[in-house]
């Protein structure tokens, strides 16, 4: 394979802390959700063909590596997240041979594919969770099946093995009949977990993932990795359940208890992600691992991503993605407010300074648009500046970025004003939980959460053209998308802004070549400035020589704000005072602007800077 679009990261450069540096440490990711990317076949959903047909648009963007959501075989309950043959690709998305034929056409380009791992759980109709209903059957033991609750009737309410509430609403146990007892799920009541403290499950996993890697994929993203070592007493019972030495937590106010942090970086986190690495990947190059890491802090981030360790090349961490809730609901969403978003981005850029790498995210398929979450998506203006200022932002801190598809569009989110709209499992949940049920939230403030939150935002058609179905399938086609196309594509399209130098997509060529051959921004340490201003949120990117004199340093500010902003002062003390065109490394702006605003030490609404010091 060829790495055509980038140079490599120097030895003489410290990324991860591994020698030489691994081949993705000025790489650039880009995640496809393939129900919504290219429908090719016109029944509505996007497919494996689909995305071959436009790997020449990828490959001029100059990503270097395509994550796919999951193509396996799937009742689709969760769109695939619940699956239920790991070997096989799903109908709606193709064969095994369209599968080969988009790695061997990926791989021609000098494109990466890594596909989405989901080993918390199966689908309940896979065949390992079938045999597992039989308590006679070797499979008995493959997911965490409990008896009722002492003295209650099994499948009544109550009888619960203990109160823990699933992230998608209800309880976290199903009564299986069959079996005569409940099996527990984190998520859907169809995505049952696996159990993996039984080493057959384990074994089984690995094997899977070995025939994958033996097939030519390079790499998996994992789902809710840091989910599946779940916290037991000394007899094997989870907190809660009759006979615990572990004790449960309260009862929230949806009437169920929280279990992840009983679930999350358990115990055996560490012993199992090395163990899969030492199967897996042992022997192998040229791979790529990343973990979704819901509950993991910035400490154990480093620890897990550091080389040394052999456990995960870079995780997700998803507390930056918290900072805009109230009371850490999902379904209440609050303005964001800078100093508190810089804390957070600080704490993890700071973990990883001497081991270890970072995952540079704000969207993908479980997050709303972030220029309709953080920018301003209520003009055309605001929305192009805003979609820049907030990549610039992100784009220039240390460690691995991914573009969500749409994302270097500047799409936004869908909108929608009716409950029918929606098709994510979540969302529905939650609304049915929250006021339906529970009582928790009014309908209309719940439907602005949803709003604003629904992971739908981020799944309405990719935005090819300005067509009636965006490109996305074809505007005769039988079958409408499965879910609506944003209205406002006929302006937000690839096609409109492929050819437009100053579009949103030719801002994130730019941030991509530049992370392509800047070791500086690439690899440079992180020093955050002006911690507490509310506007600007600023930074010194550095990169020393060997014998530790700074030999580059790059100074970033970015008004995050539709006013005009001042220069902080501690940034404004490293401004030099007369900037000079030649030394704007990159602007949201034109060069001359941005000079003539840097001259009057203040930032136009939306606009960001890297100037060389």
């Amino acid at each position: 394979m060829t790495d055509f679009n980038r140079s490599k990261l120097p030895d003489s450069v410290r990324s991860n802390g591994a020698t030489p540096n691994p081949w993705w440490a000025n790489a650039v990711v880009y995640q496809i959700y393939p129900r919504s990317f290219q429908d090719s076949n016109g029944d509505g959903i996007g497919d494996l063909k689909g995305i071959t047909s436009r790997l020449d648009y990828l490959a001029d963007l100059g990503v270097d590596v395509l994550w796919l959501s999951p193509v396996y075989r799937s009742p689709q309950d969760d769109n695939g997240y619940d699956i239920s043959d790991y070997q096989d690709i799903d109908p709606l998305f193709g064969t095994l041979e369209d599968m080969d034929e988009l790695l061997d056409e990926a791989h021609k380009r000098g494109l990466r594919i890594v596909m989405d791992l989901v080993v918390n759980h199966t689908s309940d109709e896979h065949a390992w969770f079938q045999a597992s209903r039989d308590k006679d059957d070797p499979h008995a033991d493959w997911y965490w099946w409990r008896p009722a609750k002492p003295g209650h009737e099994p499948g009544t309410p109550g009888a619960e093995p203990n109160q823990w509430g699933s992230y998608f609403g209800g309880s976290a146990w199903e009564y299986d009949p069959k079996r005569g007892e409940y099996y527990f799920h984190q998520f859907s009541k169809k995505q049952p977990d696996l159990n993996w403290e039984n080493p057959e499950v384990r074994k089984a996993v690995y094997k899977m993932m070995n025939w994958w890697m033996d097939r030519g994929i390079d790499g998996f993203r994992m789902d809710v990795i840091t989910l599946i070592s779940k916290k037991v007493d000394k007899n094997g019972r989870l907190p809660g359940e009759e006979g615990s030495e572990i004790a449960d937590l309260p009862v929230g106010e949806e009437g169920y208890s929280n279990p992840n942090p009983f679930c999350a970086d358990g115990p055996r986190q560490d012993e199992f992600l090395a163990e899969m690495r030492h199967e897996v990947f042992d022997g192998r190059e040229g791979f790529l691992t990343v973990g979704e890491a819901p509950g993991i802090t910035p400490a154990r981030n480093e620890h897990i991503t550091d080389p040394e360790n052999g456990e995960l090349d870079m995780l997700f961490l998803f507390e930056h993605l918290d900072a805009d809730c109230e009371d850490n609901t999902k379904w209440k969403p609050t303005k964001l407010e800078l100093p508190k978003l810089k804390e957070i981005l600080n704490g993890q850029q700071n973990a990883v300074s001497k081991a270890g790498w970072a995952s540079l995210f704000f969207d993908n398929h479980d997050q709303p648009r972030i220029v309709s979450r953080w920018g301003d998506d209520s003009t055309k203006e605001t929305r192009k500046a805003s979609a820049k200022a907030l990549a610039l932002l992100l784009h220039m801190h240390r460690g691995t970025p991914y573009i969500y598809e749409g994302e270097e569009l500047g799409m936004t989110n869908a909108h929608f004003t009716e409950l029918d709209q929606y098709r994510d499992l979540e969302s529905l949940n939650a609304y049915r939980q929250r006021v339906s049920e529970t009582g928790v939230q009014d309908s209309e403030s719940m439907m602005h959460g949803i709003a604003e939150r629904s992971r739908d935002n981020a799944r309405t058609p990719m935005q090819w053209d300005g067509s009636k179905y965006a490109g996305f399938t074809a505007p005769d086609a039988a079958t409408e998308p499965w879910i609506s196309v944003n209205p406002n594509h006929v302006e937000i399209n690839a096609a409109a802004q492929c050819d437009d130098p100053e579009s949103v997509h030719a801002f994130y060529k730019q941030l991509i070549d530049l992370r392509h051959r800047n070791p500086v921004v690439a690899a440079g340490d992180f020093r955050l400035l002006d911690a507490s201003d509310r506007q600007v949120y600023s930074f010194v990117r550095a990169l020393s020589s060997k014998d530790g004199q700074v030999a580059k340093r790059l100074l970033v500010m970015v008004n995050v704000s539709g006013e005009i902003a001042r220069i902080p002062s501690e940034t404004a003390a490293l401004l030099p005072l007369d900037v000079d065109e030649s030394h704007i490394v990159i602007t949201t702006h034109d060069s001359a602007h941005t000079k003539l605003s840097l001259t009057k030490r203040e930032l136009a609404p939306w606009e960001g800077v890297a100037i060389e010091l």
